[in-house]
């Protein structure tokens, strides 16, 4: 039998270390321009609406609904072979952004359906996953 090779491990950026400092704390922290005020989520350097850098982070809940969802069959790297078939979830979070994390229920996922958060815990860093609300 083949030895599994591990997950990758995140490296985070330092525009995106207080995002996963956050899960850590069992926190869901976005990005909000200092500027005018818009969340923002995957981090990045610049607001999409005003283009200023300066930034805070906000806790949020992490509720919200399916958008959209994936089966994955296929390892695209070999740390996942052993967690075939996986089902990834694309969530409208409530207060409007959109996040994608591993689906933690039983049953099929419905588009629309609420969900939470769930922060599944592992080294370094938790593993954003949501379920049925």
């Amino acid at each position: 039998m083949a030895e599994l090779l591990p997950k990758p491990v995140p490296a985070p950026s330092a525009v995106a270390l207080p995002y996963w400092e956050g899960l850590q704390r069992g926190e869901f922290c976005v990005q909000r321009c200092a500027a005018c005020g818009t969340l923002r989520h995957y981090p990045r350097l610049l607001c999409r609406e005003c283009f200023s850098d300066a930034v805070d982070w906000q806790a949020i809940s992490g509720d919200g609904h399916i958008h959209s969802y994936t089966v994955a069959h296929y390892a695209y790297h070999p740390g996942f072979a052993e967690d075939l078939p996986y089902t990834l979830v694309t969530i409208e979070l409530t207060v409007g952004l959109r996040a994608l994390g591993r689906w933690l229920g039983d049953a099929v996922p419905q588009n629309g359906a609420p969900v939470r958060m769930v922060l599944v815990p592992g080294e370094p860093y938790p593993t954003l996953s949501f379920a049925p609300a």
